[in-house]
């Protein structure tokens, strides 16, 4: 067991170590792009478009409906034995307010 254990902590490691490598690099390559891309556009920019208004409130209809599409979803996941009965009712409660 000892053996089994040392085996799956230096996968973790070497694993974590991999992520953390993989994320240096790609933010440092996005930091490349992204000033080759500040180099290339001329100096006087157009200021950005106004955000977009925020959209109007859904009918009551549309969050029933969302509702029940959730309780579905959690109902599936009961049955698969993703969810516990507790973990499913204490789901429901939320949703259901």
């Amino acid at each position: 067991m000892p053996g089994l254990l040392r085996g799956v902590a230096r996968t973790a490691v070497v694993a974590g170590t991999a992520t953390a490598v993989s994320n240096r690099v790609s933010r440092r390559q996005a930091g490349r792009w992204a000033q080759q891309e500040a180099e290339q556009q001329p100096v006087a920019a157009a200021p950005p478009p106004p955000p977009a208004p925020a959209p109007a409130a859904a009918p009551a209809a549309d969050d029933m409906s969302t509702k029940i599409d959730q309780l579905k979803q959690l109902s599936t996941l009961k049955e698969q034995g993703v969810l516990t009965e507790e973990e499913f009712a204490e789901q429901k409660r939320r949703l259901l307010g």
